[in-house]
């Protein structure tokens, strides 16, 4: 029987990082050494045929491959991953002035490798969508990565059209 878990707080899964799939699916291994499926919680990535979803899935593995991670989460998607938000040490952090983690979802979009997902917005905490939606304007302002195309495709219409 699956239980899923409706509390208005995340749950928080510790564990390390030992395999990225995409820009927006990362494997953790826990303390108990059992594997856990994460979808990074409101982006949407490249699929890995599609212009920058190598880079996407790259610049992901340069963050948080064989690093410890906080995974804060509420949900499990049709396939069983852990739906959340990733946050991982932040390597440029050399101070106690800067924030000692950083949201791997947030700067896969802040580089232009990812969207945010806005169909998934009432998901996050308000600070957090807007942080997101911030985010991805400003990569487009700057034809940041991904936003270097004309007319960039939005993932989730590629999968559409790949069916």
């Amino acid at each position: 029987m699956l239980v899923v878990s409706l509390s208005a707080h995340p749950e928080t899964l510790s564990g390390t990082v030992v395999g990225v799939a995409d820009g927006d699916t990362i494997t953790v291994l826990d303390a108990n050494r059992e594997q856990h499926k994460i979808r990074l919680g409101a982006i949407d990535a490249p699929e890995k045929a599609q212009p920058f979803g190598q880079r996407s899935k790259e610049f992901m593995s340069a963050m948080v491959f064989g690093k410890d991670v906080d995974v804060q989460w509420q949900k499990h998607d049709r396939y069983q991953r852990i739906v959340g938000k990733v946050m991982v040490a932040d390597p440029n952090c050399r101070t106690s002035y800067c924030p000692k983690t950083l949201d791997a979802g947030l700067a896969q979009i802040t580089v232009g490798l990812a969207w945010w997902y806005q169909k998934y917005a009432k998901e996050q905490s308000a600070e957090d969508a807007g942080r997101y939606k911030s985010a991805e304007q400003e990569a487009r302002a700057k034809r940041a990565g991904l936003w270097a195309d004309a007319d960039p495709v939005r993932p989730w219409d590629w999968r559409k059209g790949e069916r």
